[in-house]
């Protein structure tokens, strides 16, 4: 320990490039996902705004309990598929997985096919069902 406190005050222009690194590349990863909502922010959404839900989790995962008509096109697919939500292009829409993390994806590729407003599940259906808010089982 006492050597890292000596290397760190004898190069602390290293030290400070490094935090440096880390927090630009923190902030770029950050905003690739996209802008994540609450589950309370997305309720708000579909009931007030008639917001998109997009469930890009595999079909048997979309069938084991989804949120109420949600739209499930699992992200594989989701290049090919893309043009069945042309329609929904002006809305909001909000991209769901199961832990939040796979959304990120699904988000950057509806915004580079210029949806205006697209926005990922924060913790996905595992916050959701948490918070013990409704779902459809098929």
């Amino acid at each position: 320990m006492d050597q890292l406190l000596e290397f760190a005050s004898n190069h602390w222009y290293l030290v400070l490039a490094l935090l440096a690194t880390l927090a630009m590349l923190i902030f770029t990863e950050s905003r690739k996902g996209g802008k994540s909502l609450s589950t309370h922010d997305a309720t708000r959404l579909i009931n007030k705004e008639d917001a998109v839900v997009l469930d890009i989790r595999q079909k048997k995962e979309f069938q084991t309990g989804h949120i109420v008509s949600a739209i499930n096109i699992p992200y594989a697919d989701l290049d090919k598929r893309i043009g069945e939500l042309n329609k929904h292009k002006s809305k909001p829409v909000i991209v769901v997985c199961n832990l939040g993390q796979t959304a990120s994806g699904a988000v950057k590729k509806l915004n580079d096919a210029q949806f205006e407003n697209v926005q990922r599940l924060r913790g996905g259906m595992t916050e959701w069902k948490a918070q013990n808010l409704p779902v459809v089982r098929k």
